[in-house]
């Protein structure tokens, strides 16, 4: 198999960044799916270009590649987790969340990262769908315009609990958007057993024309809980060779944000459980 392996900063939480991409070299990870956030490359600080620049060396000297996420849970609000959203109801707010986007794309084109990570946010109450698919477009359009001159696409992530929340619901975007080549998809292969109708590899297979970022960790149907490999129901060689059958060129990111406090041993045991499925599933 030719799939690249990462890890997510955000499961690497208690790490300074310089210490977790030493770790994951050391490892064998071939990248990085790199969340903005206080304790990781802060977008809010002064002098983000620098300390970009600095990322950008460190990614160089351990030859890996990164691919920036923007889910930090905390960054814009102390308050509300991942407020303000795309679709909050005052517009100052969906204006924060959409400059700290273009601001991550910005990131994203000065380290060289293959995508940049964003999801729809969970609909406020007393808002109708049609009025949030509104807000989701029209604040998506200039990050799209971003990416498309910074030449790295948009990954836009299904998340369980948000407006967009499934693989249809991503083609729904997609078609109010009139298909711009910049937005792709990124495919949480967890949030495919939690509530997709199809298996996640044959997710995988639906989704390849747009896949432009994957996370990967274990989960259970119908619970939304980020799982170590081993501890949930998915068949992971099937959907690893799927992968690879699709010719996806980006990152596999194990995704285990809530597993920070035991970020070291999870990125240590991770790897080699997903080298043992790729040889499970290789054809």
């Amino acid at each position: 198999m030719t799939l690249r392996w990462g890890y997510g900063t955000n499961g690497l939480t208690d790490l300074r960044l310089d210490d977790a991409l030493a770790l994951l070299a050391d490892l064998g990870y071939d990248g990085v799916g790199l969340t903005l956030d206080h304790m990781h490359l802060d977008p809010l600080l002064p002098d983000l270009a620098a300390r970009t620049r600095q990322v950008a060396r460190g990614l160089d000297r351990y030859g890996m590649t990164a691919t920036v996420e923007t889910g930090a849970r905390y960054v814009l609000d102390p308050r509300r987790k991942h407020g303000p959203s795309l679709l909050d109801p005052d517009p100052d707010a969906r204006a924060a969340r959409g400059r700290l986007l273009v601001r991550s794309v910005q990131v994203a084109a000065d380290l060289g990262a293959h995508a940049v990570h964003c999801f729809s946010g969970v609909t406020p109450a007393g808002t109708d769908r049609d009025t949030a698919w509104k807000r989701l477009t029209d604040e998506l359009a200039p990050l799209l315009e971003a990416a498309t001159s910074a030449g790295v696409p948009l990954a836009v992530e299904p998340e369980p609990g948000h407006l967009l929340a499934t693989l249809d619901d991503f083609h729904h975007l997609r078609g109010l958007l009139g298909s711009p080549d910049a937005l792709g998809l990124t495919l949480d292969i967890g949030h495919c057993q939690c509530l997709e109708p199809a298996s996640p590899a044959d997710c995988v297979r639906a989704a390849a024309p747009w896949l432009r970022h994957v996370q990967i960790e274990d989960m259970r149907r119908g619970v939304h809980e980020h799982l170590p490999f081993g501890d949930g129901e998915i068949d992971f060689p099937p959907v690893l060779d799927a992968l690879d059958g699709a010719g996806y060129q980006g990152l596999v990111v194990v995704e285990l944000p809530r597993h920070s406090h035991a970020g070291p041993e999870q990125a240590t045991r991770s790897l080699p459980f997903l080298h043992a499925a790729a040889r499970g599933g290789s054809s």
